[in-house]
């Protein structure tokens, strides 16, 4: 496996999953800071300065408020751009509502993005060693989300779309239970089994690990075809 560096963070109420990814260059990427605290902020940029890193990109999973508290400062610290889907802006127009609801300040959404598309390649750095990771378009838990894959180093940031033992909620504006379920079975359990899988909360998983135990994924895996009785 081409090495990978991978610093977890959890940020805010709902200990949302930020990670900090490089290769073994000093380029970095944010994905989903969700800082919501100071002591939050300070926390991941003591973390690049330590390693002496240079952020590159945010890239965003999907647009929920609990992934993107910390986008617009670091946009503007670091003049570096951020990457969402354009089929999330229901996602980030809800934001104000379901941040009320829980009681929690709004999220500066003031920050320009760039979009995401499937299939699209986005990359660490501009060396040719470096992995490279693929956009897979995984709408369900909102219609944006997306996964970020890369084949090389058989990492698969998965957002809220996949969980360990569990797949994302559907049920606020724009989610589809239907779509998500098919964007899991049809894109992401066709992986190999050894990809890792990290979350947008929650500990990592393997797509083996998924596609053996999750008990949301389970029913999908029964081999009807061979069966005579079906009512």
């Amino acid at each position: 496996m081409d090495r990978i560096n991978i610093k977890t963070f959890r940020f805010n109420p709902f200990r949302e999953n930020c990670y900090l990814v490089w290769d073994q260059g000093k380029d970095c990427v944010i994905i989903d800071p969700g800082c919501y605290e100071p002591a939050e902020v300070a926390a991941l940029k003591g973390a690049i300065s330590s390693e002496g890193l240079s952020p590159r990109a945010i890239w965003l999973t999907h647009g929920h408020f609990d992934h993107i508290f910390g986008v617009a400062g670091l946009s503007r610290d670091y003049s570096i751009p951020v990457y969402l889907s354009p089929l999330d802006g229901i996602t980030i127009r809800s934001n104000n509502d379901l941040t009320l609801g829980f009681g929690l300040r709004r999220p500066d959404m003031s920050f320009e993005t760039r979009e995401l598309v499937d299939g699209q390649t986005v990359i660490l750095n501009s060396s040719e060693e470096s992995p490279s990771f693929r956009v897979i378009a995984t709408p369900g838990h909102t219609p944006g989300c997306v996964c970020f894959y890369s084949e090389k180093a058989k990492v698969l940031f998965s957002g809220d779309t996949l969980f360990a033992g569990s797949i994302g909620r559907t049920d606020v504006d724009g989610g589809d239970y239907d779509k998500e379920i098919v964007s899991i079975m049809e894109k992401l359990m066709e992986l190999p089994g050894d990809v890792e899988v990290y979350p947008g909360h929650g500990p990592a998983t393997s797509i083996a690990g998924e596609r053996t135990s999750n008990p949301f994924l389970q029913p999908f895996n029964e081999p009807w075809e061979n069966e005579t009785d079906i009512i």
